[in-house]
């Protein structure tokens, strides 16, 4: 029989058939993944029945699992036999509108971030006005790609593609928890159209930038709205991260804002050091809002943040077309100026953006935070910025200030 230390051995990236004895194996992928399966004989065939993946299904629940294959067996049944009828059986009962709403709290368990569990909560109540009412094992590839196409229709191309992958996610739990035989989705993979990606717009000439930041500070808009412009140029995140910043999250005494790993991305905590000029604009905007729990509450209801909208519509009312300049173009601006600057490590600025290493190798020996470096290319970065907003002309202004630049800015007016 199989010892615990058996099961969690590493097999050199081989392939190995374990044996438990009465027919129970463990077969260890190359990969490192394990599988409970109980092998036997009917009818003179060799057959094998999947019962589970090692560590979920332990040795105790494998075997288990393994007896009642052979109380089956004893009774005249085949176990494979036995089972699919038995997921047939339970698909026909379950509803695809069911099946999507314990996708989404399987998503809320897992703390999934709140834009991400809107977008899919979104997704799945346009798939349920179609395959909701419909059992699950009535659902075939052609009744997917009609809601899919409906969608393509529209140029909607992203929205369909995502819709495919989230449909095929609530089938897998299907399976998984046998409601489900197959993931009907999996015959439309390739079948929908896919146009080129398509880069948010950024302004990354120098004196272009200049331009915009000089615009942001004459905009006549909401202060939240402003203010939020101001921070994504100074602290490049995701807009979605800072516009529900709460006011609790800041740290004026370390100047530092912490963004907690329920909003971020890559689903682990940030922090993003806070320039001398950032401190001031979060303060002086702290003098104008209410008490409340954002930094940027919305006019209409200041217990919700501005809207994913404000800031690109802002941006669209300041002269910038939506292939000019995006909020999300920020980020592209800072990571090509500051890499252009050659004064800071790539790592560093990858790091200062909450981004994941695409090079696997680089990661796992890119650890460091680099926070020393951030700190000091974050001030770097704000006093540049305050440098193009003068035209590029701050070296030669001395300690002249707010007052040189209205000066400036009348001469080039």
């Amino acid at each position: 029989m199989l010892t615990e230390a058996d099961c969690k051995r590493d097999y050199d990236g081989k392939f190995k058939k374990l044996s438990d004895g009465q027919g129970l194996q463990l077969w260890v992928q190359p990969n490192g993944k394990r599988f409970w399966r109980s092998a036997f004989r009917i009818g003179g065939k060799q057959k094998v029945l999947a019962l589970g993946q090692f560590p979920i299904v332990s040795r105790s629940d494998a075997r288990e699992a393994n007896r009642h294959v052979k109380r089956l067996l004893a009774s005249g049944l085949d176990p494979v036999k036995e089972k699919r009828d038995r997921r047939t059986a339970l698909a026909g009962a379950v509803t695809f509108g069911k099946m999507a709403d314990e996708f989404i709290v399987l998503k809320k368990k897992n703390n999934r971030a709140e834009a991400t569990l809107k977008k899919t909560e979104w997704l799945l109540d346009i798939a349920k006005r179609k395959l909701g009412p419909m059992a699950l094992n009535d659902i075939r590839p052609s009744d997917i790609w009609a809601l899919l196409e409906k969608i393509q229709t529209r140029n909607r191309f992203e929205t369909a593609r995502r819709m495919r992958i989230t449909i095929g996610g609530v089938f897998r739990l299907a399976i998984a928890t046998d409601r489900a035989v197959i993931d009907p989705t999996f015959a439309l993979r390739g079948a929908l159209a896919c146009p080129k990606a398509v880069s948010h717009a950024a302004i990354t000439d120098p004196r272009e930038f200049g331009a915009l930041l000089r615009a942001i500070d004459g905009f006549d808009g909401q202060p939240t709205t402003v203010t939020a412009l101001k921070l994504m140029a100074l602290l490049f995140q995701r807009p979605g991260e800072l516009r529900r910043a709460e006011l609790t999250e800041f740290d004026f005494e370390n100047a530092i804002w912490t963004i907690p790993a329920g909003r971020m991305k890559m689903r682990r905590e940030h922090k993003v050091p806070l320039s001398k000029q950032a401190m001031q604009i979060i303060k002086d905007l702290m003098g104008v809002i209410a008490d409340g729990k954002y930094l940027f509450p919305s006019v209409r209801t200041p217990t919700k943040p501005i809207s994913e909208n404000t800031l690109n519509a802002a941006l669209r009312r300041l002269g910038y077309a939506q292939d000019e300049h995006t909020s999300h173009g920020f980020r592209a601006t800072a990571s090509t100026l500051l890499n252009e600057s050659n004064k800071w490590n790539p790592d560093a600025i990858e790091r200062q953006q909450a981004r994941e290493d695409k090079n696997a190798m680089r990661g796992v020996y890119a650890r460091g935070p680099h926070w020393d470096e951030r700190v000091a290319m974050m001030q770097w970065w704000a006093d540049h910025l305050d440098k193009l907003k003068l035209g590029g002309k701050a070296d030669t202004l001395g300690s002249w200030g707010k007052p040189a630049l209205r000066v400036i800015q009348a001469v080039e007016a």
